[in-house]
């Protein structure tokens, strides 16, 4: 532990040992971890459309549970639920090209899965995590919008990340992803998944 109540994280990825001391408390009840900013690192990214969040969701994001479980259940929540279910048709056709777009410039592109209404993505990072998301997120939504002839925010503000630890990891990592429309049984599974070793 450090001295400013902060939790020290030690991150492994290829044999390097990353430190730091940045946990911001957002509430009496909530600790936000911090995002684990790591270029030349896999990191593993999920994020959602804005009308997918609900009361349900912010319960279990205020629940005293690990960030895993945590995860884990939004993310099977957010399987079966029907709010902010956008990404479909034209705009699952364009988020597909989109991302394929960035690929070698601001990540080398693993895999992706886009759900009908969040998103996870698996990528090694070759920039700054919160400069791929703003671009990923900004572009994305300004686009999707023109073609939803909506002028309202498009994506949830904030996502999930997790830093690749190892080979086990990078592997169930890809293989949920690929999995996950499959498991939510939605017809067009094949069009939502695209990955390199496919």
């Amino acid at each position: 532990m450090n001295t400013n109540g902060g939790a020290t994280l030690v991150v492994q990825n290829d044999n390097k040992k990353i430190n730091t001391n940045t946990t911001k408390v957002v509430s009496p009840k909530r600790v936000a971890l911090p995002h684990i900013n790591m270029v030349g690192y896999y990191q593993f990214v999920t994020f959602r459309t804005f009308d997918s969040l609900d009361d349900y969701l912010l319960r279990i994001s205020n629940e005293d549970i690990s960030t895993k479980l945590k995860q884990y259940k939004i993310d099977k929540y957010l399987d079966s639920s029907l709010k902010g279910n956008y990404l479909n048709d034209e705009v699952l056709d364009y988020l597909k090209s989109f991302f394929l777009s960035k690929d070698k410039t601001l990540y080398e592109l693993v895999c992706f899965s886009i759900m009908p209404n969040h998103i996870h993505i698996l990528f090694k990072q070759n920039k700054e995590l919160s400069k791929i998301i703003q671009v990923l997120k900004g572009s994305s939504s300004m686009q999707i919008n023109n073609m939803l002839n909506c002028k309202d925010r498009f994506w949830e503000k904030g996502y999930f990340d997790k830093v690749i630890r190892d080979e086990e990891h990078f592997i169930t990592t890809y293989e949920y992803i690929k999995y996950n429309p499959i498991k939510a049984n939605l017809k067009d599974f094949k069009s939502r998944f695209y990955g390199i070793y496919e």
